[in-house]
C-alpha cells in the first residue's frame, strides 16, 4: 500500500511536469545549448530536504506498554551538490552529484494514544554519492521534462553517537542511528534553457533499503528502543540545479 501511494504521489508530479510542458508549446526563440549537446558537463545545485522515518512499531510491546513511536514533525534542511553529467544517449543522461546534506526527525512517543513525555531529536549530516539516470523527453521550445531513478550511498557523520554523550542533560540519547545506509531514489523534474545556463527544478524521493536504527538499547530507558521494530529513512529533496 505505501509503495502504491509513493508510485501515484511520483505519477501526479510528472502529469503536472508534463501539462506545464505542454503549456509552454507555442513557438518562441530558443536559447543555444552548447553545453547540453557535451559528452559531458559540470555544474553545481543545491536543494531543500525533508527527512523522515519510516518507524514500524514493535508490536508485542506495544501491545503490552501501550508505546507508540511516530515521526509526526518534519523539518527542513539543505543539500550541496556538484553536478557531473554524461551524455551517453540523446535522451539519457548518466548522472554523478557527490555532496552534503544536513537535516534532523524528531522521534515523539505516544502512551496509550497520549503525548509521552519523551522525544528523540536525531540531526544528520551526510555524505552522499548518487549515481543516477535521467531520462529525457522532448525539448519545447526552452523547456524539457525528465525523469530520473537511481541509486545513492549516504554516510551519516552525525549518527552512531554514543549513550553517554549526554546522560544528565536536557536531551539523553533514547537511539542511535547505524551511519551508512544505501537509497533507490525515483523523481521528476524539468530543464529551463535560459540564455547563459540550463535551470531544472526537480523533485525526488529517496528510500532507504537498511533497517538503520542501532539495535542495542541505552543502559537507560530501554523501552524508547524496544518500542521500535524496524526503522528506515526517508527523504524528499526539491533541487534546483545550475549547469
Amino acid at each position: 500500500m505505501l509503495i502504491r501511494k509513493q508510485i501515484h504521489t511520483i505519477s501526479v508530479i510528472i502529469l503536472l511536469f508534463l501539462s506545464l510542458s505542454a503549456s509552454a508549446q507555442k513557438q518562441k526563440p530558443k536559447n543555444e545549448s552548447w553545453y547540453d549537446e557535451k559528452l559531458l558537463h559540470f555544474g553545481f545545485s543545491l536543494g531543500f530536504n525533508t527527512m523522515d522515518f519510516k518507524v514500524t512499531p514493535n508490536q508485542a510491546y506495544l501491545d503490552s506498554t501501550g508505546l507508540y513511536p511516530e515521526v509526526s514533525i518534519l523539518n527542513p534542511g539543505i543539500n550541496i551538490q556538484i553536478v557531473t553529467d554524461l551524455r551517453p544517449a540523446k535522451y539519457m543522461d548518466i548522472r554523478f552529484l557527490p555532496g552534503v546534506s544536513f537535516g534532523q526527525r524528531v522521534v515523539r512517543y505516544y502512551k496509550d494514544k497520549e503525548l509521552y513525555n519523551a522525544q528523540q531529536r536525531l540531526e544528520s549530516s551526510f555524505l552522499e554519492f548518487p549515481l543516477l539516470l535521467k531520462f529525457k523527453g522532448d525539448r519545447l521550445n526552452n523547456v524539457r521534462p525528465y525523469v530520473i531513478t537511481g541509486l545513492n550511498y549516504r554516510y551519516d557523520l552525525a549518527a552512531k553517537k554514543e549513550y553517554e554523550e549526554k546522560e544528565g542533560k536536557s536531551e539523553p540519547v533514547y537511539l542511535r542511528l547505524k551511519r551508512p545506509d544505501l537509497y533507490y531514489e525515483v523523481g521528476a523534474g524539468m530543464d529551463f534553457y535560459l540564455t547563459y545556463f540550463k535551470l531544472s527544478i526537480e523533485l525526488k524521493m529517496s528510500n532507504g533499503f537498511r533497517d538503520i536504527i542501532v539495535d542495542t538499547p541505552p543502559p537507560q530507558h530501554q523501552e524508547f528502543r524496544n518500542a521500535i521494530d524496524r526503522m528506515k529513512s526517508q527523504i524528499w529533496v526539491l533541487a534546483f540545479h545550475f549547469e
